[in-house]
């Protein structure tokens, strides 16, 4: 089964145990690869505001509580590690995702 853009899979990051994981790679690599790109998800039980780098996610999203999208460490994994769907991100926070991309990857930088 190929995972899709934007999607919210359960994986077992390695060190931190499970977790929600966004996938944002290109929809022709989601379609064919074996390998993905994902933002690692973790939840808001801290009772903590969200950090620069990070977007909320929520039940809008397909997720049981408030979890926080980490935007500046993409993980590749392979698609057979990715576990249980949980949801789809927003169009809103799909935007605020791309915003973070952007800004912490320098992606509009000029050298």
């Amino acid at each position: 089964m190929s995972k899709q853009q934007w999607e919210i899979w359960t994986l077992d990051f390695p060190g931190r145990g499970e977790h929600p994981a966004v996938v944002v790679s290109h929809p022709d690599r989601c379609a064919r690869a074996a390998v993905v790109n994902v933002l690692y998800g973790t939840s808001q039980r801290q009772s903590r505001p969200a950090q620069e780098n990070e977007v909320v996610l929520n039940s809008a999203d397909g997720l049981d509580w408030e979890t926080f999208c980490v935007c500046d460490h993409l993980y590749s994994v392979e698609t057979t590690q990715l576990k249980r769907n949980r949801g789809k991100v927003s169009r809103e926070r799909r935007r605020a995702i791309r915003r973070k991309l952007i800004q912490f990857y320098r992606l509009l930088a000029d050298d």
